[in-house]
């Protein structure tokens, strides 16, 4: 298990969530931890799609890149 972390809420927020865990009927450290882990997993997303942008854009400006996709990138069936 990871080691607990303190956040400080204003009070405005903090009723806000309160609010929301008891409509999903769940206490409002789960409903952190939810939010958390929805908001980490939408990082590593993000991280992930501007890798795959930087090598387009690497592809597009190589003629090496691209011929190495050509060859490699794109399955054929030989007989």
């Amino acid at each position: 298990m990871s080691a607990p972390i303190s956040i400080r809420l204003d009070d405005d927020m903090r009723e806000i969530l309160e609010a929301e865990a008891k409509r999903r009927e769940i206490g409002l450290s789960t409903l952190l931890r939810e939010i958390a882990g929805k908001t980490a997993k939408e990082f590593r997303r993000q991280r992930i799609r501007e890798g795959s942008e930087a090598v387009a854009k690497y592809v597009a400006g190589s003629p090496e890149a691209q011929e190495f996709f050509e060859f490699w990138g794109t399955p054929r069936m030989e007989l």
